[in-house]
């Protein structure tokens, strides 16, 4: 970098060097005009810098000191970088809710006796299958806090901030955190549990704050988060805000609907609708305790309940049932929006023991009684895919 002491100095001898320049192109391609800066000129260094600096100035930018060919071609513009096929698919897997601890008044610990502490337990079935996507996705229904003020709901949860490293070393990256449980510790727990979040490199979004994330491809997914009592209207600033940060898939996690029923109610869909119309990619819904069907509309999938996934409040299921969703979005060939979806079901209990909740999820048996049931109550078909 020059210092503004030197500006002086090199702008005089620029202009030195301008005068002869324009001397030898005035001989050479002018003959009806007078010669400039021929010998016997008065015109001084000096009165140069003064009597010409505008003129000096522009022609610093676009002379050059190399003789440049008459004939020289108007270079091509340069191609719009294009991705092979295999370097189209961004694979992005979903599953329900998650509340890694048991209730916070209870004096039944049985998540924590149960898990005794192994951060790899509750997600050992299906960690490999995170790992080998490009984000994982869940909405974590608990805060994460060490604060002791809190709600007097019928269950409140309060996770270790040092028990976010069963989602680090399982491969899940991403949570949602707008749900009816993140405020069971108040504002305060609120603002603890997204630090924690971000201490341990877990990226988050809520209806208030977007997300984005940034795949080893270099794809930027954005994520946003709506509750019960969420608009699609009210989030809109936020997917605006995430287009323009360079997110080319949007992501909208919506824990709404009404507990215990195996339809979507009438706002679910209004909701869900209103987001698709304004440009989300796709929508995974929670907060049912239910699986509810998947719905292609307007070319883009709906998930309206992906039901619970690991969840340590509940210790007796009257259902198991639940699922991991892998979407592959296929981008364009610039890798500049999603043009086409691919998904892949896959059928699984909440618990690998039955009666009970032991708190790891495993996978249904291919093609058994249970697994079918799941595809019914999605209602998907292994074709549909």
């Amino acid at each position: 970098m020059r210092r503004s002491g030197d500006t002086g100095r090199i702008k005089r001898l620029l202009a030195v060097a301008m005068t002869a320049a324009l001397s030898v192109t005035a001989i050479a391609c002018s003959p009806v005009t007078e010669p400039v800066g021929t010998a016997g000129s008065d015109i001084s260094p000096a009165n140069t810098e003064v009597e010409q600096s505008a003129a000096t100035t522009m022609m610093l930018e676009t002379v050059s000191t190399e003789i440049t060919p008459t004939n020289t071609p108007t270079p091509s513009p340069s191609p719009t970088p294009t991705l092979a096929p295999e370097e189209r698919i961004v694979t992005v897997s979903f599953t329900g809710d998650c509340t890694l601890t048991q209730d916070y008044r209870s004096s039944n610990r049985q998540f924590d006796s149960v898990v005794n502490g192994d951060m790899e337990y509750c997600f050992r079935n299906c960690a490999e299958l995170f790992k080998s996507d490009d984000l994982t996705l869940v909405n974590l229904e608990n805060a994460v806090t060490t604060q002791t003020k809190h709600k007097d709901n019928q269950y409140i949860f309060q996770m270790k901030p040092e028990n976010l490293e069963m989602l680090t070393v399982s491969g899940i990256e991403a949570v949602n955190i707008a749900n009816n449980h993140i405020r069971d510790f108040l504002d305060d727990g609120l603002t603890d549990t997204r630090n924690n979040l971000d201490e341990y490199g877990i990226v988050w979004s809520d209806n208030h704050y977007g997300a984005i994330y940034t795949t080893d491809k270099g794809f930027k997914i954005g994520m946003v988060g709506l509750d019960n009592d969420t608009s699609a209207s009210q989030v809109t600033g936020i997917i605006d805000d995430l287009r323009k940060d360079g997110a080319v898939i949007i992501i909208a996690s919506c824990h709404f609907g009404q507990e215990g029923v195996y339809e979507p109610t009438d706002r679910q869909k209004k909701v869900a609708h209103a987001l698709i119309d304004y440009g989300v990619d796709i929508v995974v819904g929670t907060h049912p305790h239910r699986l509810q069907p998947i719905e292609k509309y307007n070319g883009h999938y709906i998930f309206y309940s992906l039901s619970n996934f690991c969840f340590g409040g509940n210790y007796s299921l009257s259902d198991p049932d639940s699922v991991i969703i892998q979407c592959e979005f296929v981008m364009d060939v610039e890798g500049s929006k999603c043009v086409d979806y691919r998904l892949r079901i896959y059928p699984y209990s909440q618990t690998s023991t039955r009666p009970g909740n032991d708190f790891c999820p495993k996978p249904y048996e291919w093609e058994s009684e249970d697994y079918f049931r799941v595809l019914s109550r999605l209602e998907w078909a292994q074709g549909d895919e």
